[in-house]
């Protein structure tokens, strides 16, 4: 028999705020704007990001090649669960917990500023590691700052990396390679990403409608989120998840949806879970034409059109390594608050995609028990995950 997997703590930091707390109440109180207008990024002219908004940790006392903005949102999601954790590392042992994490990014942008410092001044700064901008850099600083010594592992799979990371957690939990496991995604803005969405013609000019006739592609924003998973009982459980590869296409989506209608469907299997018991659905929802086409297509398939279904990517931006998580973590709000996140635009219905119940009214008609949260990828790379709350 599996064991059971539960979420005893979660935190997360976005363009919403830099708390739980403070999150929540931007996530589910009147409809708001919370993209930026950044000059910065883009090389030729401006695009909104979804950027934290936040005075960040100093990172001086830890060594150079963990002192990065990507590290620095990392450490703040981290300091909120701190307390739980050494409460963990006190129960099993520091050997018996893990660290796994999703990263797109990792501290590219530190590689960017050295490439710019060199371009100019010919030479990178002393303040540069190569190190900064390795895969592995944040899963590794948040094993050095926790003090866990158990498996450390980093997952990059492009937008489905870390709702990747619960199900290998869950794996390594259930096979006793480790007993708990500090889980979630962390990636930062930096130009590569804006640039490279924007040479694929997938950047929005505005703030992003995903689902909307008028959606023309993303936002980018940044975030950590992480969450701790364990044997132990507590409110919040992470019942199963699916994964698919359909390999359909470098950058594009099944158009039917037969990657997502595999990795939703192995999530029910592995939840022991009938389609109409779920309660919300976050959408992947990137506000792209083919994502959200294929999307809408695989939630129809399969779904009662009453089940209620949202895209959260106006409020945070897409946040790529970190969404799946970031997602996940506001799955978790809405099973803690009894409410829905809204599903924010201009309420034009694209009548070349099925309808689907879109979240106008945040409080439901009846308790939210289960959510599924969607994370697909770029090269077919597919993931969908189901909470629940145990005290509904």
């Amino acid at each position: 028999m599996k064991k059971k997997i539960y979420i005893n703590d979660f935190s997360l930091v976005n363009a919403l705020g830099s708390t739980n707390d403070e999150i929540a109440a931007n996530l589910f109180g009147e409809p708001k704007v919370w993209m930026q207008k950044n000059s910065d990024l883009l090389h030729h002219g401006d695009v909104y990001v979804g950027a934290v908004d936040a005075e960040l940790p100093d990172l001086s006392a830890y060594p150079q090649h963990f002192q990065t903005r990507n590290n620095q949102l990392a450490l703040l999601a981290y300091q909120q669960l701190r307390e739980q954790v050494e409460v963990l590392k006190a129960q099993l042992g520091s050997q018996r917990i893990g660290v796994i994490l999703g990263t797109s990014t990792s501290g590219i942008a530190a590689g960017e500023e050295a490439m710019r410092h060199d371009n100019e001044q010919g030479g990178f700064p002393d303040s540069y590691d190569y190190r900064m901008q390795e895969m592995s850099n944040v899963a590794e600083f948040i094993a050095e700052a926790s003090g866990v010594q158990g498996m450390v592992m980093t997952i990059s799979t492009a937008c489905s990396s870390s709702a990747k990371c619960f199900i290998t957690a869950s794996e390594l939990i259930d096979s006793g390679v480790i007993d708990a496991a500090i889980v979630g995604g962390v990636d930062s803005l930096c130009g590569m990403t804006i640039n490279g969405f924007h040479a694929l013609d997938s950047l929005s000019e505005q703030i992003c409608l995903p689902s909307s006739a008028n959606r023309s592609g993303i936002n980018i924003g940044e975030a950590a989120a992480l969450v701790l998973l364990t044997q132990t009982p507590s409110e919040l459980e992470f019942v199963g998840g699916g994964e698919s590869s359909d390999a359909h296409h470098m950058s594009a989506p099944h158009p039917e949806g037969e990657g997502a209608i595999a990795s939703i469907k192995g999530a029910l299997q592995a939840a022991q879970l009938q389609p109409e018991v779920i309660d919300y659905i976050n959408l992947h929802g990137t506000a792209t034409p083919k994502n959200d086409e294929m999307e809408a297509r695989a939630i129809a398939s399969l779904f009662p059109l009453s089940t209620p279904v949202s895209s959260t990517k106006a409020f945070t931006g897409h946040t790529l390594g970190a969404a799946g998580a970031t997602e996940a973590g506001l799955c978790c709000l809405a099973l803690q608050q009894q409410k829905y996140p809204n599903h924010q635009w201009d309420g034009a219905r694209d009548p070349n995609i099925p309808e689907l119940n879109f979240v106008s009214q945040s409080v439901p008609q009846q308790p939210i028990r289960y959510c599924l949260s969607n994370s697909f990828a770029f090269g077919g790379s597919n993931v969908s995950l189901i909470l629940r709350a145990n005290h509904a």
